[in-house]
This record gives structure tokens, C-alpha cells and sequence, in this order.
């Protein structure tokens, strides 16, 4: 991510470069213990009892960042990417710091700021394990899945993911999100509803991981939405929205393929791993998911035909590498696409085939579509889809079978 700026020139003055020559330095860096002290000192009063404690006139001064102020703490978030400065912070009880800013600030800017040091700092593994292991910390982090600023929420992902790579502590936030069914609500909101494509992609790279990580956690989460809480007032019951996760992982796939349709595997993989259960097959043979798939595997097929002549081209050769490229990217993506269509075919009931027929998602058109990506290699999922489909449209299913010579259905 490239929120953070590089750090500015290091302007010191004489009686720095003395503290510098003199032992100032951290570890084998060229930083000044001193100038860290001072900056982490300046949070410290930014949250001190007597500063937050403000009159609404006040409000202002703390949403925002003094300009000064965040040159500096972005310099920290830069350095925190070496560990000696990493070590150096921890040391410092840097992390307490940080989690009273984000337990008290309300500044944006400054949170993200907060989570995205101590997100570098994760990627240390003895340093990952403190995180992970002070509780205090760890609520306050997971509370900042709830934040509505978009930067703040990639950069708790971000360190989310972080940890939940660490073997070692990847346990303890399982265990965390578990105790807090609110952060599914969150994240099925983010999904839902956000048009930030980074955000997405960092929130699907979590979501997968977890599921990858604990089955019983995966087995909730798509439970989950399919029934209103009995102790849930009327009342708040209209203004609270109650999320299915299947149709959020769908929402999220669009946006981001809107984009890029590369970024599409990690949440083809989340709806994969769903076909590792029995819940997760029945929350995913959804009709719009169908009709989904088959439009994303006709759009790679015009992206595949795209004229390759451009007066803007470069060499022949860098075109020539740059095809390459892509061909290699869409072909991983269709498989896993073909995939996951092979999984949803295969649960498939007659009622549901029915509706599809009816509605308009099992057309001619995007049957025939989705025969062409699945055959020759998912031929026995086709040839069981036109049995069933004969006992509900004989002619379609006669029609597909003509156009498709290689079916060897049994009548």
C-alpha cells in the first residue's frame, strides 16, 4: 500500500548529530532514539485525559491530524518496516500507545496510521506473537473491523491477515473472531456494499484464510442470516440488515471483477472451500450465482479475442510476452471457475432446474455457454445436468445435446 509517504530527508541539527554519533542510533539503522521518543511521546498527549476531554467547539481538533504531526508518525510507519525500529517500538511499549490512540482518537487519518505500524510490526514473528498474546490489544484491533473509514479497515485486514499467517497465533484470533459474531456482520457489510477494490480484495484474503483455517468457523458463518434472532426487536430488526454470506461473497466478486478480473481467485477459492461441506453447497446452488459464473467466463472469452494490433504496442516481443501474461492468468482463473460451475451442476436438483429454466438463468444460450468451458473435462457433471433437464424441458435438452455431438447421455 502507498498511503504511507517515503520519509522525509533527515534535517538534523548539530546537537542531533551528536546524539546520533554518540549511540543515538537504533539497532544497525541510521534512526534517532531521541527523535522516536519524542514522536511517540507527542501521541501519547495527543490521547492524555486532558486532551480528550474537549468541548464540541473542540470537535474538529479531533478528527484531525496536524500536519506536522502526521509527517511524523508516517516516518515511524516507514521505519516500522525495519526490525531493529520493530524491536525498538516493542520495547518501547510502543503497542500500548498505539492501542490507546485507537481506543480514544477519532481521527481517521491517525488510526490508520496506528494499525498500519503495527501491522509492520507483525511481520516479525517474535513481535507477532506479543501483539497476539496481550487481549487488551486484541480487542481493540478487532473492534477496528467495525470502523467506517475504508483505509483503517485495509490496513486491520492487513494485520489480520498477518496473524492469521503466523502459525503459531493464527489459533488465537480464530478463537477471537469466534467470540465476536459481530465482526460477520461487518465484513458481510464491506463486502456488500464496498466499492473499494483493494479493501475487497484484502477482506477476501482473510475471509479465505479463516475458512482455511476452521471449518467450524466456515459452517457459521454460512448458517448464519438465515434466520431473524427471536430476542431481535421489530424495531431494529427494519434497520439492521440481515447478511447472507454467499450473496456478499457474490457482491465483492463483481466489484472486483469490475476491475480487475484477476483479483476474482481469492473469493473463487472462499466459494470453493464452501463445497467442502454439505451447508456450504446448499447456500451456493443459487440460481444468480449460476447465471454469474457463465457471464464471467464469456467476458474472459471476449477478453480472449481482443485484437492484438494497437498503434500504441510496443515491441513485438513485449507484446508477444504481455499475451502471454494474461493468457496464463485467465487460464488459472477459468479452471477454477469451471471448477467451482462442475460443483454447483453437480447439486443441482429438478426443482431448481426448473426455476432456472423458467426464469431464464438455464437458457439455451447460457447452457451452451457453460458446455463449452466444461466439456471435454467435466463430462460426466454435463451428461447427469441433461438427464435431469429431459424430465423437465425435453426439447431444450435435445437441442443441447445436438449442438453438443460428444454428450453420451443414457435416455
Amino acid at each position: 500500500m502507498d498511503r504511507n509517504p517515503s520519509p522525509p530527508p533527515p534535517g538534523r541539527d548539530k546537537e542531533e548529530e551528536e546524539e546520533v554519533a554518540g549511540g543515538d542510533c537504533i539497532g544497525s539503522t541510521v534512526y534517532s532514539k531521541h527523535w522516536l521518543f519524542g514522536v511517540l511521546s507527542g501521541l501519547i498527549q495527543i490521547v492524555s485525559p486532558e486532551n480528550t476531554k474537549s468541548s464540541s467547539d473542540d470537535e474538529e481538533q479531533l478528527t484531525e491530524l496536524d500536519e506536522e504531526m502526521e509527517n511524523e508518525i508516517c516516518r515511524v510507519w516507514d521505519m516500522s518496516m525495519d526490525e531493529d525500529v520493530a524491536l525498538f517500538l516493542q520495547e518501547f511499549n510502543a503497542p500500548d500507545i498505539f492501542m490507546g490512540v485507537l481506543a480514544k482518537s477519532k481521527c481517521p487519518r491517525l488510526r490508520e496510521i496506528c494499525v498500519g505500524i503495527l501491522g509492520n510490526m507483525a511481520c516479525f514473528q517474535e513481535i507477532c506473537v506479543s501483539i497476539s498474546s496481550d487481549k487488551n490489544l486484541g480487542q481493540v484491533l478487532l473492534h477496528c473491523l467495525y470502523d467506517s473509514d475504508p483505509p483503517t479497515l485495509l490496513e486491520t485486514s492487513r494485520l489480520l491477515l498477518t496473524c492469521l499467517s503466523q502459525a503459531e497465533v493464527a489459533s488465537v484470533w480464530v478463537e477471537r473472531i469466534q467470540e465476536h459474531p459481530a465482526i460477520y456482520d461487518s465484513i458481510c457489510f464491506i463486502m456488500s456494499s464496498s466499492t473499494n477494490v483493494d479493501l475487497l480484495v484484502k477482506v477476501g484474503e482473510v475471509v479465505d484464510k479463516l475458512f482455511d483455517l476452521d471449518e467450524k468457523l466456515m459452517l457459521e458463518w454460512v448458517r448464519n442470516g438465515a434466520a431473524q434472532p427471536l430476542d431481535q426487536p421489530q424495531e431494529e430488526s427494519e434497520e439492521q440488515p440481515v447478511f447472507r454470506l454467499v450473496p456478499c461473497i457474490l457482491e465483492a466478486a463483481k466489484q472486483v471483477r469490475s476491475e480487475n478480473p484477476e483479483w476474482l481467485d481469492v473469493y473463487m477459492h472462499i466459494l470453493q472451500l464452501l463445497t467442502t461441506v454439505d451447508d456450504g453447497i446448499q447456500a451456493i446452488v443459487d440460481l444468480p450465482l449460476i447465471d454469474s459464473l457463465i457471464r464471467v467466463l464469456q467476458n474472459m472469452e471476449q477478453c480472449q479475442k481482443k485484437p492484438e494490433n494497437s498503434a500504441e504496442s510496443n515491441t513485438e516481443e513485449t507484446k508477444r510476452t504481455d499475451l502471454t501474461q494474461d493468457d496464463f492468468h485467465l487460464k488459472i482463473l477459468k479452471d477454477i471457475l469451471c471448477e467451482f460451475l462442475s460443483n454447483i451442476f453437480q447439486a443441482l436438483t429438478k426443482e431448481t432446474v426448473a426455476q432456472g429454466v423458467k426464469e431464464g438463468q438455464l437458457s439455451k444460450q447460457k447452457c451452451s455457454s457453460a458446455f463449452q468451458n466444461l466439456l471435454p473435462f467435466y463430462s460426466p457433471v454435463v451428461e447427469d445436468f441433461i438427464k435431469i433437464l429431459r424430465e423437465v424441458d425435453k426439447a431444450l435438452a435435445d437441442d443441447l445435446e445436438k449442438n453438443f455431438p460428444s454428450l453420451k447421455v443414457q435416455t
